[in-house]
């Protein structure tokens, strides 16, 4: 009964925490009316490992990292979809990502270009993007196993990352959603987002059955 009384009291936590780091806009109603198809690309990544390495091999990894988040959203919305009714679609990103390398437009290059410049490149009405900072490579799956100690000396914590939803007709920011990544966060990219995904559903602005509640909080 105690360990039952542990796990939902982490979750009703874990659902407070979600929710303080989840920023929307006042104009999101506005803005997003009219949407109907959104863009995923893929996240920009840091990674600071301990293992040395070249700075060429830094940079693939951070890029398949970038991309391992992008599919793993994907695979999110997807499956929701079957179960829930988004009010807007998802662009496949297999897709996005053939339209964006037909246009010269690749994963070093991609953060000189604004939101408003890809939504018109892949004819979306929004992208979602976002940032990754990691000390490990979760794509290659982490261990999960609870220690008090990894704990004390930090060793628990893996880095952050940040989701967010921009408007692509005026490029401004709709919503975004920070967390941090640590042993609770599960033991793959694809376990982290339908994780931090589920603790934020109720706050998706796209989520039709969700509150409509945003303007009171």
């Amino acid at each position: 009964m105690k360990n039952i009384l542990v796990i939902i009291s982490a979750f009703i936590c874990l659902g407070v925490s979600a929710q303080k780091n989840i920023y929307e806009s006042e104009r999101f109603d506005d803005l997003s009316q009219d949407h109907a198809n959104l863009a995923i690309i893929p996240f920009l990544t840091n990674l600071e490992l301990k293992d040395e390495i070249s700075s060429e091999e830094l940079k693939d990894l951070e890029e398949k990292e970038g991309y391992a988040v992008q599919d793993a959203l994907e695979t999110y919305f997807s499956q929701r979809k079957k179960k829930k009714k988004f009010s807007v679609d998802f662009q496949n990103t297999k897709n996005t990502n053939a339209i964006l390398k037909q246009k010269g437009i690749s994963y070093d290059n991609i953060d000189v270009y604004s939101v408003k410049e890809l939504a018109q490149i892949l004819e979306v009405d929004g992208i979602i993007s976002g940032t990754l900072d990691l000390n490990v490579l979760l794509s290659k799956g982490v261990p999960t196993e609870f220690s008090l100690l990894d704990y004390i000396n930090g060793n628990a914590n893996y880095g952050r990352i940040g989701v967010k939803i921009s408007d692509g007709l005026t490029g401004k920011l709709l919503w975004k959603y920070e967390k941090q990544i640590n042993k609770k966060s599960g033991k793959n990219t694809t376990d982290l987002i339908d994780l931090m995904m589920k603790l934020a559903s109720r706050k998706f602005p796209y989520d039709r059955e969700r509150p409509r509640d945003r303007k009171k909080n």
